[in-house]
């Protein structure tokens, strides 16, 4: 009862069922400075004290937990009307998501799904900005990062609008997975080209080590990258920067395509728009600068020489200098310029280092010329040779299966197209997500009682309409599948994994 009333209410005409925050245990602990605690909180309307209230109960829950398991995070508490996501992303910063429950069926979800969102805006938010602990050490106030939070939280769940509320993954999206690449299969004639194409754009910056990753349509075909990196950069292209992303102004894969997006956004946002911002009103160094808004909608789009140009980066107010986007690289910690080229279904994203030139521009200039007087040729016999054996949305159909395989060690997933898994009913969606979050379990037990040891397990199930939904987890590869053939045995069942193990 007392955890349901903490989440609940909140204030008048907020009837947002999602509620999303950030806040830091090492702030705030003095009275009266309790408010320094809060980095973000979502909706950001809602009354501080009802803020407050959400971000006390995670704290005496995190608290609580660690006094049974001082060296295992808390990651999910469930309350008789809420669930509670907990996501310890850097040392005592927290992400915690709190979900309204209701009867509704698709108001079933998966809680790694859910803490999958919270990972994703993390990574996502230190790819461009850099981690949030170095930035509080760097300004102790934490009104540029509050700021950076509120603009970067803004843009990100724009995706996830569903009319004027957010809209969380649910059970129709449990043969999808976040944090992952889906990767294009390419015979040995159409590999060699690729590589013979990486070498030439990871040497455009001269003697400085660059990075790339190549996609053909939404899939990545080649990176130099490490695979937390890779997977936080294919992310960002899928969303932003293919084809099809450019085209609808939208995430092309995102499972929140229903409704318009309802999150409005500004270009930039001064201090007094913020909730926790200085009221001091002198002029600071940030403040001569629009921050970055690489997750706004619509902010990429391709020049006539078919280089990818945005107004999403930070810009110099006084001399009206626009600089190229950044990221930053967690493997390396080295921050990198992002040179995107686009050629018909080919998106070709190449990072330089910022160490590597005296001036963005400098860089970005010689790069871009380099790649269009070396690579130009090797682009396009690329994108032919790749559009010959493309198979179209359905190439990685497999008839009479609705499948999803996972690679966890090379964080690569492959699935059924989107429109397939639309086509099976809600009770094999429903008994789907219920047997992930059974596996779920069950990795999260291994994990802390045996962390040297992976966990095999298989699991078939009947759903209630008759069709068979079925788990294999071996030797860190995970394959989950649905069949809809009601008449069939479990023999049968297990004869077609066998079947689709050996493909």
């Amino acid at each position: 009862m007392g955890l349901s009333t903490a989440v609940s209410g909140g204030g008048a005409g907020s009837s947002e069922a999602v509620r999303i925050c950030v806040f830091d245990l090492r702030r705030g602990q003095q009275e009266g400075q309790e408010l320094d605690k809060i980095l973000y909180f979502y909706p950001p309307e809602l009354a501080f004290s009802y803020q407050l209230s959400v971000i006390g109960l995670s704290e005496g829950l995190i608290t609580f937990t660690r006094i049974f398991s001082p060296n295992a995070a808390c990651e999910v508490i469930e309350a008789e009307r809420h669930s509670h996501i907990f996501y310890q992303a850097e040392p005592d910063i927290w992400m915690v998501m709190v979900v309204e429950k209701n009867k509704e069926l698709e108001a079933i979800w998966r809680i790694e799904a859910l803490r999958s969102v919270l990972k994703e805006a993390h990574s996502l938010f230190m790819m461009f900005h850099g981690p949030i602990r170095p930035m509080l050490d760097k300004e102790p106030s934490g009104e540029l990062l509050r700021t950076n939070l509120s603009t970067f939280f803004t843009d990100y769940l724009s995706d996830f609008s569903a009319g004027k509320k957010l809209q969380v993954p649910s059970f129709r999206d449990t043969l999808q997975e976040k944090g992952s690449v889906q990767m294009l299969t390419v015979g040995r004639e159409a590999a060699i080209e690729v590589q013979s194409l990486v070498r030439v754009l990871e040497s455009s910056a001269g003697n400085a080590q660059c990075h790339s990753l190549v996609l053909f349509h939404d899939l990545l075909v080649s990176t130099s990258l490490s695979p937390e990196d890779a997977v936080n950069l294919y992310t960002y292209a899928v969303l932003r920067m293919t084809p099809r992303a450019l085209s609808s102004g939208t995430s092309s894969w995102s499972y929140l395509r229903k409704g318009s997006t309802a999150v409005q956004t500004t270009t930039s946002v001064s201090a007094s728009e913020q909730p926790y911002a200085s009221r001091d009103t002198s002029q600071t160094e940030d403040s001569k600068y629009l921050l970055p808004r690489p997750l706004k909608q619509s902010k990429w789009s391709k020049g006539k020489d078919g280089f990818l140009v945005t107004n999403a980066a930070a810009a110099d107010v006084r001399n009206s200098i626009s600089h190229p986007p950044t990221v930053w690289l967690q493997q390396s910690e080295e921050r990198m310029y992002l040179c995107a080229y686009q050629h018909k279904y080919l998106t070709i994203i190449v990072l330089i280092p910022v160490a590597s030139s005296n001036s963005a521009e400098q860089g970005i200039s010689m790069a871009k010329q380099q790649i269009l007087e070396n690579a130009s040729l090797k682009i396009s016999k690329v994108e032919e040779r790749l559009s010959k054996g493309w198979g179209g949305e359905n190439a990685y159909h497999v008839t009479g299966y609705r499948y999803l395989l996972l690679d966890g060690d090379r964080s690569v997933s492959r699935a059924s197209p989107p429109i397939k898994v639309t086509t099976l009913a809600k009770e094999s969606l429903v008994a789907m997500c219920k047997v992930r979050e059974e596996v779920d379990l069950e990795k999260s037990r291994a994990k802390w009682d045996d962390k040297g040891h992976e966990k095999d397990l298989e699991v078939c199930v009947r759903a209630k309409n008759n069709a068979w939904v079925i788990a294999r987890v071996t030797r860190g590869k995970e394959l989950y599948m649905v069949l809809e053939k009601g008449g069939e045995t479990l023999l049968y069942a297990s004869d077609a994994m066998e079947k689709f193990s050996n493909r």
